[in-house]
C-alpha cells in the first residue's frame, strides 16, 4: 500500500512540472484531473490496477503534449487530439472512481 502511495506521489510531483508544450487551459484541466485520481485514491475508490491504469493514461497525455509543443507550436488538431484524449481521460477517472470497488 505504501508503494502504491508513494508512486502515485511521484507521478504527481513529475506531471507537475509544466512543460512548453501545454497551454494554460490544458495545464489547468490535467491538473484537476490528477487531483481526482489523487483524492479516488485516498478516499480508497480506486484499486491498485485502476490507479495504476489512470496514471499511465495521464502520462501518455502528457507525452503527447510535448510531441505537440516540440516545434514550438500546437496546431488545430494536435490540440482536438489533446482535448480527445482529456475526455476520454475523464470518463475513465470517473468511470473508475464510480464502480463500487473499495480497496479496504
Amino acid at each position: 500500500m505504501k508503494k502504491i502511495i508513494i508512486t502515485a506521489l511521484a507521478l504527481l510531483v513529475a506531471s507537475a512540472v509544466p512543460s512548453l508544450a501545454q497551454t494554460y487551459r490544458s495545464e489547468a484541466r490535467e491538473n484537476r484531473q490528477e487531483y481526482r485520481i489523487y483524492r479516488g485514491m485516498a478516499r480508497g475508490e480506486l484499486t491498485p490496477r485502476e490507479l495504476r491504469n489512470l496514471s499511465r493514461q495521464q502520462h501518455r497525455i502528457d507525452r503527447a503534449q510535448s510531441r505537440a509543443g516540440r516545434d514550438g507550436y500546437i496546431s488545430y488538431r494536435e490540440r482536438q487530439r489533446i482535448e480527445r484524449m482529456q475526455d476520454r481521460a475523464s470518463r475513465n477517472i470517473y468511470r473508475k472512481s464510480n464502480n463500487g470497488r473499495d480497496i479496504y
